[in-house]
């Protein structure tokens, strides 16, 4: 029964991906990503001189620190529906990831 158990534990880690979105030009790319509950988005900024942040209003506000070239944050998704987000310092950054 461990063995079981440890197979079906490792499976289910493996089958966990992480969804990268790219920050350029002002923009969120893809602008709407499509994960299964448990995976990763990682927001990567690719902008020049400019920070960005994500922030997810409907979620009293929750917001990543500030996304400063070549840095990234990350966030894992555990439940189903829909999260809309934009950028903190630029509202008219938007996008939403959709966990199905």
């Amino acid at each position: 029964m461990p063995a079981l158990l440890a197979l079906v534990f490792s499976w289910s880690a493996a089958a966990e991906q992480t969804v990268d979105v790219t920050i350029r030009e002002y923009r969120f790319s893809p602008q709407e990503v499509r994960i299964k509950a448990g995976d990763t988005v990682k927001w990567i900024n690719r902008e020049k001189r400019t920070s960005h942040s994500v922030l997810f209003p409907a979620e009293n506000g929750l917001e990543s620190e500030r996304i400063f070239p070549d840095e990234s944050w990350q966030r894992k998704f555990m439940q189903a529906g829909s999260y809309s987000y934009r950028c903190g310092p630029h509202e008219e950054m938007k996008g939403i990831v959709v966990v199905e």
